[in-house]
């Protein structure tokens, strides 16, 4: 009988080492992935100050050359709602959708597959 309890406990130790080591592996691709998300939204902060501030400088550009104060904003207005306005006619287009979530993917879960891929 002896025998039989020393056999459970190995195996209950080797189950118990099995499961911290899955929680550790969870516990790294979610901190990789965090870390990725706080990146992309750092990004897309940074790049929408970059955006602002070369809008503003188009149009202010835009009215120097024009000589007319509200012509350049105009101008600059219209550029974005033409944008907005392919953006959201190509929005169904199925390359559109698949190139968006394939690079999602590749930035956000990059290192899990590379990971994998060298087991």
């Amino acid at each position: 009988m002896l025998n039989f309890t020393e056999i459970l406990q190995t195996l209950k130790a080797i189950l118990e080492t099995k499961i911290e080591m899955v929680k550790s592996d969870i516990q790294d691709q979610l901190v990789g992935i965090l870390s990725r998300l706080i990146l992309l939204v750092l990004l897309g902060c940074l790049m929408m100050l970059v955006f602002l501030f070369v809008s503003l400088s188009l149009a202010f550009f835009i009215s120097q050359v024009t000589q007319s104060p509200y012509l350049g904003f105009l101008a600059v207005g219209l550029l974005y709602l033409l944008l907005v306005l392919i953006l959201y006619l190509s929005k169904d287009a199925e390359g559109v959708q698949q190139s968006v979530n394939s690079s999602l993917k590749r930035f956000i879960f990059k290192s899990t597959s590379e990971k994998k891929s060298h087991e």
